[in-house]
């Protein structure tokens, strides 16, 4: 159905590319901003999609723990009283945690639109701070996320936030030391944005005694929410870089950290322990050596992460691909990149409307529940694979064609899609086998194989034809869909954390 909708998106593609025949809908684009047809139909095209899911995922589909307030887990039965208040306790520690996630990400957003440009400013070596904050982003993995365990999530969080305030004060210089320093502390804050917040939240939803199948909702609602802060942080970041100048965006996320800031304090702590205590008693060398014991000596723990490391390895190197590939085809009115990129984040809150539908869908029809997350991150990462096979086709020199434009916009939009419907699917499965006790160093480990297969993608993109990228991006996702396909099995995974 997915594919048969994206070759639906490049039919009307095509016909808004194909025709200068003057028509009612002149009057239409007449009052849109002064940008090639195709992209503005494309983004009204996304915008009805957007639409329709919204408005399908929540009259059609209710989560399955909601359907009947009569909950039974194990030998316990709640009274529906009692789970009325345990779903209003829940509601509240979700709206919680999203509210930080949701600022953090529209503050990063910010950041990343701009800091090309900003570095092109200054005349600075690009190439050399960018490659600065991924060499510390790699040195610190490894150890950073057992400090996490050790040392408490929630403070970890408030480091991050006080580390981005820092970073983004030190955008303002132009003095190449001083951005220098901003990047390897960059390289330290990414590493805990991708653990400390996860880490406090599937730890303090379990402390709380809610069911572990309601985390998916938390990682959907997170997935819909960063496509969203994606989006907005385009324009607020534009009107920000046109009020103030380049340093514009950065102040505006100072100002979006601090905030998140003063949220984070509100947070109860938790750490890495298997009891309550025992983070007081164990040493930093303890947490580092059992997360990479418990990584190294479980085939559960790392396949997830080499499934996750290949898929985000290939999700990157898309990224890095898709600005580069569309300028180099030279459609009508050139590319304007921010639009297509608004389009491209809209995909991605698809996905996520629609993971819990998608795996509500699997669980029904094709296993059981304890394994409809493994198999709906398989066939997402098959979906993925079959998306940048697309252009893998178009771009080789015996298959292009007229269409090629057109297919390959719309297995973008595909692509991205499945990045919002594997954003919460990884994070489930995360929390599923990897302990709490360990979470922290664990994600941090993960990081590792991720960093290789992103250093091995962008030297690709200088290296090989376009056409041979998209071959390895595909081959990386049905890597990915094969190995996850693995954790599949007739009866229940043993979870780490029980």
């Amino acid at each position: 159905i997915t594919m048969r909708s994206a070759s639906v998106l490049a039919g009307l593609l095509r016909s808004a590319a194909a025709s200068d025949v003057h028509t009612d809908s002149d009057i239409l684009f007449g009052f849109m901003p002064d940008w090639p047809r195709w992209t503005i139909r494309l983004l009204m095209i996304m915008g009805a999609a957007l639409a329709v899911v919204l408005i399908g995922t929540n009259v059609l589909y209710t989560p399955e723990d909601e359907k009947d307030l009569q909950v039974t887990e194990g030998r316990a039965t709640r009274t529906k009283a009692a789970t009325k208040k345990l779903h209003a306790e829940f509601d509240s520690f979700r709206r919680q945690y999203i509210a930080v996630y949701l600022v953090i990400m529209l503050a990063d957003w910010m950041q990343g639109t701009h800091m090309y440009t900003l570095y092109l400013s200054y005349g600075v070596n690009i190439s050399a701070l960018f490659l600065t904050g991924f060499l510390s982003g790699a040195i610190f993995a490894p150890f950073l996320g057992s400090a996490v365990d050790k040392f408490g999530r929630k403070k970890s969080c408030i480091v991050y936030c006080i580390l981005e305030i820092i970073i983004n004060f030190l955008e303002h210089y132009t003095n190449f030391q001083l951005l220098l320093l901003g990047r390897v502390l960059g390289g330290i804050s990414t590493n805990l944005l991708f653990s400390a917040f996860e880490s406090w939240m599937t730890t303090e939803h379990r402390h709380r005694g809610f069911p572990d199948a309601w985390l998916a909702r938390t990682y959907s609602a997170a997935s819909i929410g960063n496509g969203t802060m994606a989006i907005l942080a385009g324009v607020i970041a534009q009107v920000l870089e046109d009020k103030l100048g380049h340093i514009g965006p950065f102040q505006g996320a100072i100002a979006l950290t601090v905030l998140a800031l003063v949220l984070v304090t509100r947070w109860e702590e938790n750490y890495g322990e298997e009891h309550a205590g025992d983070h007081s008693k164990s040493s930093l060398y303890h947490q580092f050596t059992e997360g990479w014991r418990a990584t190294l000596t479980n085939s559960h723990i790392w396949r997830i992460g080499m499934t996750q490391s290949l898929s985000e390895g290939a999700m990157y190197t898309f990224v890095f691909m898709w600005v580069p590939t569309l300028l180099s085809m030279e459609p009508e009115g050139g590319v304007p990149t921010g639009t297509i990129f608004s389009g491209l984040m809209m995909a991605v809150t698809i996905g996520g409307l629609l993971f819990q539908p998608f795996e509500s869908f699997v669980s029904k029809y094709f296993v059981s529940e304890a394994n409809a997350s493994e198999l709906s991150a398989s066939l997402i990462y098959a979906l993925a694979a079959a998306s940048m096979a697309v252009p893998a086709y178009c771009l080789s020199t015996a298959s292009s064609t007229g269409h090629c434009f057109e297919n390959i916009l719309a297995s973008f939009m595909v692509i991205e899609m499945c990045v919002g419907l594997f954003m919460p699917v990884a994070g489930t499965l995360r929390s599923k086998y990897v302990p709490d006790a360990l979470q922290g160093g664990i994600l941090n480990i993960f990081r590792l194989p991720l960093n290789a297969v992103v250093v091995a993608g962008t030297h690709a993109t200088d290296v090989l034809e376009p056409a041979q990228v998209f071959v390895g991006v595909s081959a990386c996702f049905l890597a990915a869909a094969l190995l996850q396909a693995t954790l599949i099995s007739g009866t229940a995974a043993i979870d780490a954390n029980k």
